[in-house]
């Protein structure tokens, strides 16, 4: 964890495009965009098509101005074309120095004169307001701090008592969205790209909250933005809800779930002959205790939400789905082709099932959305895969789809491990190979023999074949583009599916 290192550092003497612009002025905030860690548009041609001030984040201090701006971005390199980005703002009349790296420019605002803009997470004093608002929010009837001017709302749970004493810290390496703790009391996330409706990350937690969930951070509460007109007749602002901001439990013992697992394989590679079930870091226990964590949740999330029994004709939809993402992947990958026959049948296998049950899941489930803490597992990031529309994310699914994400997650690790290894040790290559895939077996087999509680039935196998299958195309297409030399571990996945 670390502070201010979201941003590519850039001072105000020396950013271009920060010549007074107004607060609306787009090329400050396409260059800013371009400096950041979490924006989704890097390498494609866009240009800022509007910039909406929503709100001002309330002070009852002498802290920072600190307003909530929303950036639509438009791209010129094909259909679905337009998002919108959340840009936090703290406001000073003079240069702050310590802010430096987090500058974004400077303008004159009307009413208020000449401003240094910065990102505020980057920001102590900033960031300060927005732990106030949440607390003053609990004492407000509803626990709902509410701007029915702007629409900007502060809503609370019961149940803690926010530190106000604490400093925030913004944390490092997150690309989709941003996180500050604040000290060891909570965590605020705040979600970068913004869509009209429900977060279900937000939604999730506080239904797994309330139902006494051990296997979640705790939600105390969020924000949201109401677009739409003030209704002087009405209790409440309305108009359509985006959800900007979440605050939750800081899980201080918590160590992530892909890191432990990355030490474990690196010890069994670093200890020579040794199986698997030899090594001092052996990971099998640590599987099965999360495979009975995500059976839990499952179940909490079946009692909470709707659990629906579909007919054949969905699994035909899935089935066609899949081949659907199969074919757009051949054009990417190539190397699939050898193995297309294969992931077809195993795709059409489904059409032979009598129905489908679909809940609410976690959507991406991966050892990089899990936490290891003095109490147990905890699954954390239920917005599902950020890159699918919002509508997409909220439709419930099979629960094997979380499960075939976490098997690929352990087939992954070692194969990292392996080829960080070759890097230095060439030798003894094929012993890698042979010890990496008999860890991810070992751990495979424990998390999934924890989570079904005994064998899986055909019908259930035939399931979890396709989705891994699907996963496993899908990290193909994902690696070409991003990391080519990892592609050879999903390939690796995919050749085996079709020698089953």
């Amino acid at each position: 964890m670390t502070l201010d290192d979201d941003l590519t550092p850039q001072t105000p003497e020396t950013a271009p495009g920060t010549s007074p612009a107004g607060s609306d002025g787009p090329e400050v905030f396409a260059r800013y965009l371009e400096r950041t860690r979490w924006f989704g548009g890097k390498g494609r041609p866009f240009e800022v098509a509007s910039v909406r001030r929503i709100g001002e984040v309330p002070r009852d201090d002498d802290g920072p101005r600190v307003v909530i701006d929303l950036v639509e971005v438009a791209y010129s390199d094909g259909p679905g074309g337009t998002e919108v980005y959340q840009v936090p703002m703290s406001f000073y009349t003079e240069p702050e120095g310590r802010l430096d790296h987090a500058f974004i420019g400077w303008w004159e605002e009307p009413g208020h004169g000449w401003v240094h803009a910065y990102d505020a997470l980057h920001d102590r004093e900033a960031m300060q307001s927005w732990l106030r608002a949440f607390d003053r929010a609990a004492g407000e009837p509803g626990g709902n701090l509410s701007d029915g001017e702007s629409g900007l709302r502060f809503h609370r749970l019961p149940g803690h008592d926010l530190d106000l004493t604490a400093h925030s810290t913004l944390f490092s390496g997150e690309q989709s969205n941003s996180s500050v703790a604040y000290g060891e009391d909570c965590l605020m996330k705040v979600f970068r790209k913004i869509t009209p409706g429900v977060n279900p990350d937000i939604s999730v937690h506080e239904v797994l909250t309330n139902a006494g969930s051990d296997h979640v951070a705790a939600l105390y509460g969020w924000l949201d933005w109401v677009d739409g007109e003030a209704d002087p007749e009405a209790e409440e602002r309305s108009g359509t809800t985006m959800q900007l901001a979440m605050l939750q439990q800081f899980l201080r013992t918590a160590s992530d779930g892909w890191d432990l697992a990355l030490t474990s394989a690196r010890n069994l590679f670093a200890e020579g002959d040794l199986h698997a079930h030899e090594a001092g870091g052996d990971f099998a226990a640590e599987s099965a205790r999360l495979g009975e964590a995500l059976r839990e949740v499952h179940a909490d999330l079946a009692e909470q939400f709707p659990v629906d029994r579909r007919g054949p004709e969905a699994l035909s939809e899935l089935a066609d789905a899949m081949v659907a993402r199969l074919e757009a992947a051949l054009e990417v990958v190539p190397e699939l082709a050898e193995h297309a026959d294969a992931l077809r049948t195993a795709y059409d296998r489904l059409r032979t099932l009598g129905g489908l049950e679909v809940q609410q899941i976690h959507g991406d489930l991966h050892l990089g959305q899990t936490l290891r803490t003095s109490l147990g597992w905890k699954i954390v990031d239920f917005e599902g895969e950020p890159a699918k529309p919002l509508a997409e994310r909220l439709k419930p699914d099979s629960v094997w789809r979380d499960v075939a994400g976490m098997l690929r997650s352990f087939d992954y690790v070692p194969h990292v491990v392996e080829r960080q290894f070759a890097e230095d040790q060439p030798e003894g290559a094929s012993q890698r190979a042979y010890r990496a895939e008999e860890w991810a077996e070992r751990n495979r087999t424990h998390f999934l023999a924890a989570y079904a509680g005994g064998e899986l039935t055909a019908e259930q196998q035939t399931l979890l074949d396709a989705y891994v299958a699907d996963k496993a195309v899908y990290e193909t297409v994902y690696e070409t583009r991003n990391r080519p030399t990892w592609v050879a571990i999903p390939l690796e996945a995919v050749a085996r599916i079709g020698a089953a």
